[in-house]
């Protein structure tokens, strides 16, 4: 569905959260529509539903993302948050990972086509060399990878410390909080938030659960023993 075919409240909701690079965000929910299911990145009800379900409920999530930070988007897929976050955020420096090489091809082309400064990275969020190249992020966010105690054990070692984890998460981020606050302290994050973005602009708001990385307390060094 083009913007201009969209009801009048996502139209207006669009160009509030992507002001003058708008037509940029209707490039990529064009390309989605052309190409979303055939490639396996979407199923065929959401075609629809790109403009509310999709791209604005990923955009408006860079409320949580200071000017400037360095963003990792882990297990990104279809581009999902991190295409949306770069066209509303162009200050972000955002990393698209991905381990599928026909996924990491389709979001090459749309950063090419949409003129996107993305870096497109192919690998795990656990592995180690995808570690100790995009270790240190300020943000690493995700959607719809992972329950939380597995996201936390995979993706905190690539956050900073004091910096977060920024995950998509719908009615269960509760229950999933609840489930998995022993795994997320275990893997180093302090008590999850649970934050809603975009109350401003959407009618149904997009539901986060923010985890800081807790700073890794260091060990004193041994004292050499006089002989």
């Amino acid at each position: 569905m083009s913007l201009e075919q969209a009801a009048v409240a996502v139209r207006a909701a669009a160009e509030r959260v992507f002001g003058e690079h708008v037509d940029q965000a209707a490039g990529y929910v064009e390309l989605l529509e052309r190409h979303g299911v055939e490639r396996g990145l979407i199923g065929p009800r959401e075609v629809e539903r790109l403009w509310e379900r999709h791209v604005l409920n990923s955009a408006v999530i860079g409320e949580q993302m200071p000017e400037g930070a360095r963003v990792v988007d882990v297990g990104s897929g279809a581009g999902l948050p991190g295409v949306p976050l770069a066209i509303a955020r162009p200050d972000l420096d955002i990393v698209l990972l991905e381990p599928m090489a026909r996924r990491v091809d389709w979001l090459a082309e749309v950063a090419e086509k949409l003129e996107l400064p993305i870096t497109v990275v192919r690998g795990r969020a656990e592995e180690r060399p995808v570690r100790e190249q995009l270790g240190g992020a300020d943000i690493v966010t995700a959607r719809a990878v992972a329950p939380l105690a597995k996201l936390t054990d995979w993706c905190l070692p690539l956050v900073r410390p004091d910096g977060f984890l920024v995950a998509l998460k719908g009615a269960s981020a509760a229950e999933e909080i609840d489930r998995d606050g022993a795994a997320i302290r275990k893997a180093g994050g302090a008590d999850p938030l649970i934050v809603e973005c975009g109350a401003a602009v959407l009618e149904v708001p997009s539901t986060v659960v923010k985890i800081r990385r807790l700073p890794t307390a260091t060990k004193p060094k041994a004292r050499s023993r006089k002989r």
